[in-house]
């Protein structure tokens, strides 16, 4: 059989590959064979049939873990973007210039803040939005290079830029745990029938803001 993959003669994109995260989450079911399955460990005596039942009870709590830790992730993330929101409104008031942050960001804060559960993509659009207002923030900050409080805005926007590696360094635990969960949900046949059974998706990893992929594409030098 032929090698798969030839290195020796590649196809190649000269024009290179922009790859974005599909933002969809794919329900887990499991189907007749499984329910076979289970029923032959029955008819093969109550001790597979026990064995099993213990082992479907063990990947129900590994899961609940998970989601533990998936929470204790984001809310890391979220507790670095309340960070950011203040530093750059703080920026916005030294540059003296009407830089808002959307009502809905104030809204999404406060209610990651009051502990009620919100979803992957709310979490994707707020982070979105603070980019966005960095880049309004230093395009101001361009604009205006003699300012009287000059070092105290380098010291905010220098601020925002550690407050964003910590949300990288957040974000890459976060989607290793959601790598974690998604790969666990379709390893058959325990795991997979418990989320089945349980109505368990894949979940979304985050997503890179389009102001960031942007950026990423400039010449620095």
């Amino acid at each position: 059989m032929a090698n798969q993959l030839d290195e020796l003669n590649p196809e190649i994109r000269e024009e290179g590959l922009d790859t974005n995260v599909i933002a969809k989450k794919l329900p887990v079911k499991v189907g007749v064979g499984s329910t076979i399955f289970e029923i032959l460990l029955w008819i093969l005596g109550i001790i597979p049939g026990v064995i099993f039942l213990f082992m479907k009870i063990k990947a129900k709590n590994h899961f609940q873990q998970l989601e533990q830790k998936i929470q204790r992730n984001a809310s890391q993330i979220d507790n670095y973007l309340e960070q950011r929101v203040v530093v750059l409104q703080n920026c916005a008031k030294l540059l003296d210039k009407a830089i808002e942050l959307d009502k809905d960001t104030y809204e999404n804060i406060a209610r990651y803040r009051s502990g009620t559960p919100s979803a992957d993509e709310d979490r994707n659009a707020v982070s979105s939005q603070l980019d966005k207002l960095a880049s309004s923030v230093n395009v101001a900050f361009e604009n205006y290079p003699d300012l009287e409080a000059h070092e105290q805005i380098e010291d905010a926007m220098q601020q925002n830029m550690y407050l964003q590696r910590e949300i990288t360094a957040a974000r890459e635990l976060y989607n290793d745990t959601i790598n974690a969960w998604n790969r666990d949900v379709f390893a058959w046949p325990t795991k997979m029938i418990v989320a089945a059974r349980n109505g368990y998706t894949t979940r979304i990893p985050f997503i890179a803001s389009q102001e960031i992929k942007a950026k990423a594409k400039d010449v620095f030098f």
